[in-house]
């Protein structure tokens, strides 16, 4: 690992902000990796797509020649065996891609960190591939609200969710910093300057 670029993985509750929080960082000039976009895009290769009219016939493909992510989400969450069926194609695709990018980030001397944000970051092994774990927070029933407002989900479906994830409290054991997420931007901002700043001081030689 470079020493001076340090890796930072984003953890916490659905709904809790890890991609603003990420993208604040990368406003510091952190490289972040989106796991979830380039999971989406795993889905429309056609590679991956010939699999899925496979396992689940042609109408998990749209109109314009897209993955249907609504309806293989519904496929996924309801069947552990789908889920992870569909894991073992997604995942490698992703990792590659996480490890082409933290290649990158290290050869641009603009880099200052890497943010990993990956919803099941803990789940799939990866905190050994971090320096430090961030754990954003954010009280659930703000956390119900966002979903609400932002995929119109309720209750049961964040309950539904939840059970693919880690519990928070175990989730927290591995979290070296906290970052309140349930502020205004500009504080939220500001404490990912202070954060970062102390972790680039802990991670650059004297």
């Amino acid at each position: 690992m470079s020493s001076n670029k340090p890796i930072i993985g984003l953890v916490g509750g659905i709904g809790s902000g890890k991609s603003s929080v990420a993208e604040a960082f990368a406003r510091e000039g952190a490289q972040v990796f989106d796991a979830d976009a380039m999971a989406k895009a795993a889905l429309d290769r056609p590679d991956v797509q010939s699999m899925l009219i496979e396992w689940w016939g042609p109408d998990v493909i749209d109109a314009d020649g897209r993955s249907d992510r609504r309806k293989i989400a519904e496929r996924v969450f309801a069947d552990e065996a789908e889920r992870k069926r569909l894991e073992s194609v997604v995942h490698p695709i992703v990792a590659a891609g996480r490890e082409r990018m933290i290649a990158e980030a290290r050869a641009n001397p603009d880099v200052r960190a890497i943010v990993l944000d990956v919803p099941l970051l803990l789940e799939v092994g990866l905190v050994e591939r971090c320096d430090r774990i961030v754990f954003v927070r954010v009280p659930r029933d703000l956390r119900l609200k966002r979903l609400i407002e932002s995929r119109g989900w309720d209750e049961a479906e964040l309950a539904r969710r939840e059970k693919n994830q880690w519990p928070l409290d175990k989730k927290l054991q591995f979290a070296h910093d906290i970052l309140d997420n349930d502020v205004g931007e500009a504080e939220r901002d500001a404490q990912v300057r202070h954060l970062l700043r102390r972790i680039l001081e802990s991670t650059t030689p004297a």
